[in-house]
C-alpha cells in the first residue's frame, strides 16, 4: 500500500547464497537415531563409517536386540558392491528397494517435517544451521515416526493404484 513500502513488516529477507548442509539421520516406528552431518561428498567409504558410527548405534537405541531391515534407496554408495559386503559382514537384513520411489520412503516426509520447523528459525551461520537442525530433529516424536511407519501400507496401495506414479506421500 502506499507509504508502506519500506516498512519493515512488508518486507521479506533473503538469502543470496544460503548455508547448507549435508545430513544423514535414521528413524524406526521407535523414534529417531542421532544426526550426521556429512562433510564433502558420499562415496561408499565413506557411507560405511556413517553406518558404522550413526547407523549402528541408531540401531541400537532403536531396536536394542531384536532383528531389524534397513531401509535405503539406490545412491551409488548405497549399492556399492563393498557397501553390501559391509551389511553382510554385520549381519544386517536390507530391504530390496525399487528405485526411484521417494512415495514409498517414510524418512523423506520426516526430513519434510524437520525442513517446515526450519522455515521460522532463519539461521544466518553454518553452526546456527547446524543447530536449528538438530533442535528440529530433537523434537521429533516417537508417535510421529510411528504413524509415517504404520502410513506404510497405504503408500503402497496408492502407488500400485497410481500404476507407479507419484502420489500424495
Amino acid at each position: 500500500k502506499t507509504g508502506e513500502r519500506e516498512m519493515p513488516k512488508c518486507l521479506k529477507s533473503s538469502v543470496k547464497y544460503p548455508q547448507s548442509v549435508m545430513v544423514w539421520g535414521a528413524m524406526s516406528a521407535a523414534g529417531v537415531g542421532p544426526l550426521c552431518f556429512i562433510k564433502g561428498r558420499v562415496n561408499a567409504a565413506s557411507y560405511q563409517e556413517i553406518l558404522e558410527h550413526f547407523m549402528l548405534p541408531s540401531a541400537e537405541k532403536l531396536y536394542g536386540d531384536e532383528d531389524f531391515i534397513f531401509q535405503h534407496d539406490l545412491a551409488p554408495a548405497h549399492s556399492a558392491k563393498t557397501t553390501g559386503k559391509w551389511f553382510t559382514d554385520h549381519g544386517i537384513t536390507v530391504l530390496n528397494w525399487p528405485a526411484n520411489s521417494p512415495d514409498l520412503n517414510p524418512i523423506e516426509n520426516l526430513w519434510d517435517i524437520v525442513k517446515r520447523k526450519l522455515r521460522d528459525a532463519r539461521p544466518n551461520t553454518l553452526d546456527e544451521l547446524k543447530a536449528a537442525i538438530e533442535a528440529s530433529w530433537a523434537s521429533i516424536t516417537p508417535q510421529q515416526c510411528h504413524r509415517l511407519i504404520a502410513s506404510m501400507p497405504r503408500r503402497i496401495e496408492a502407488v500400485i493404484s497410481a500404476k507407479g506414479f507419484p502420489t500424495k506421500y
